[in-house]
């Protein structure tokens, strides 16, 4: 099964082009590096789903916060706060 986290973008920290950039995202307060490539319309202050270090998609405030809270309610975030 493919999860895709939301997650909002707190600032841009590397941009090549108007392509290929990366950013930190937050996730409940744990920041990750998301490559953000495939949104590049994505700006800060954003909300996102990313899955495997890639933001896929730009969602609304309101989705990406009932599906952050439905996805700690079932215990799939258990991992986020771990680096592999």
């Amino acid at each position: 099964m493919c999860l895709a986290i939301p997650g909002k973008i707190v600032n841009i920290t590397a941009q090549l082009d108007e392509t290929f950039r990366y950013g930190k995202v937050s996730f409940g307060g744990i920041l990750r590096d998301v490559n953000l490539s495939m949104v590049p319309l994505a700006r800060e202050g954003d909300y996102v789903l990313v899955h495997v270090g890639a933001a896929i998609s730009v969602i609304d405030e309101a989705e990406a916060e009932q599906t952050f809270n439905y996805l700690k309610e079932i215990g799939d975030l258990d991992d986020l706060g771990h680096e592999a």
